[in-house]
């Protein structure tokens, strides 16, 4: 399957993932996701304690369930250290280390997000993973992870309009007024 991934010809503006043996390609996002993952963007740029690179729909090599296969995820945003230098790289896919935080906005596959791609973020040891889930209207950080559940043991939510206090290496209070 993975062969098959590969070799896939994806229209301009959709992207395409593989994760737990499904393929799923997606159409290229609405506005308010993208306003979103914007408000995100701007705020960790300016406000990070540490200065923070940035990358938009960069593919992630996670590892799948107990070691098997690589699951190929493409977040919405990924942030890394800007002194790790972690984008530096020709390939179109990347190991996770350095890594600090994943940003997900849910859109047509919301379960994707909130189960299949917690779960491989939390197996990745991936820091932090921020969920906006507009369905409802919440946003929620995921904190410290444990490869061996799958899972992130420390979650902190707010309803949109609601602070949302981000730890270190961020060390700021997230603004979720413009996620609706």
């Amino acid at each position: 399957m993975l062969d098959e991934f590969l070799r896939l010809e994806i229209p301009e503006g959709f992207r395409a993932e593989l994760l737990d043996k499904e393929i799923i390609v997606s159409p290229p996002p609405s506005g308010r996701h993208e306003r979103a993952i914007s408000a995100i963007i701007t705020q960790v740029i300016r406000r990070s304690a540490v200065d923070m690179s940035v990358s938009g729909n960069r593919g992630l090599l996670l590892p799948g369930e107990q070691g098997t296969d690589v699951r190929h995820v493409i977040p919405d945003a990924v942030f890394a250290p800007e002194e790790l230098d972690v984008f530096n790289t020709d390939s179109s896919w990347m190991e996770p280390d350095g890594v600090a935080l994943v940003v997900e906005v849910t859109s047509q596959r919301p379960r994707d997000d909130r189960l299949l791609k917690h779960r491989a973020y939390a197996r990745a040891e991936v820091p932090l993973y921020l969920l906006v889930d507009r369905d409802t209207e919440t946003a929620h950080l995921y904190s410290e992870p444990n490869p061996n559940t799958e899972t992130y043991t420390q979650t902190a939510s707010a309803p949109f309009g609601s602070p949302l206090p981000f730890p270190a290496p961020f060390s700021f209070t997230l603004d979720t007024s413009r996620f609706d």
